[in-house]
Parts: structure tokens; C-alpha cells; sequence
């Protein structure tokens, strides 16, 4: 199993810029691919940033240039960087990860961009 903490969401202005760090545990970790996804209310979860198997990133047109996923295998953690955020970037953001047969998830943190 693979267990996933996110934290660092919070309130900001339009313009602002945030960090999510998500702290992933379990044995079958490393066997995996981390990302981010988020859903908006009345919205479907959507991809927002992830590692690919290739040992790339893939990102969301929409968050294209603005956001950065990162990560730090000698401590487990994935990152978000958010800059230039935006009204509509307010959504609850997940940490995935994704395994040959089974998915896990964080149990997400709210980000909300005012105005």
C-alpha cells in the first residue's frame, strides 16, 4: 500500500503563488508515478502535473509555464509549484499515484484564488 499526505494549500490573490508538497510512505513507493490532479466543484478531477514513465512531466494546458512539479526521491516528496495563480485554479488538488494495477490518492487540500 502507499499512503499520501498533501499539505501547503490555502487562500491567496490572484497573482500569488503556493507550494503543495505531498509525502508519500509505503513499501511499493519508488514502484510508482506521482503527480497532481484537482477538481473543482461540479467539475471532473483533471490532471494537473505529473511524472511520466519516460522520466518526463506532462502538465495541463492550463497551468502550462505557470506551475512546476518536482520532486525529492530521498525524502519521497512531490511538489507543486503554483505561480501566477488564478480564480479559476481554486479547487481541491490531490496527489495520485499511480501503480501497474492499483491507484492510490491523498486526501487532497483546498486552494482558493480570489479575485
Amino acid at each position: 500500500q502507499v499512503q499520501l499526505v498533501e499539505s501547503g494549500g490555502g487562500l491567496v490573490q490572484a497573482g500569488g503563488s503556493l507550494r503543495l508538497s505531498c509525502a508519500a510512505s509505503g513499501s511499493a513507493v519508488r514502484l510508482g508515478l506521482l503527480g497532481w490532479y484537482r477538481q473543482a466543484p461540479g467539475k471532473q478531477r483533471e490532471l494537473v502535473a505529473a511524472f511520466t514513465s519516460g522520466g518526463s512531466t506532462d502538465y495541463a494546458d492550463s497551468v502550462k509555464g505557470r506551475f512546476t512539479i518536482s520532486r525529492d526521491n530521498t525524502k519521497n516528496m512531490v511538489y507543486l509549484q503554483m505561480n501566477s495563480l488564478k480564480p479559476e485554479d481554486t479547487a481541491t488538488y490531490y496527489c495520485k499515484w499511480t501503480g501497474v494495477v492499483s491507484d492510490y490518492w491523498g486526501q487532497g487540500t483546498q486552494v482558493t484564488v480570489s479575485s
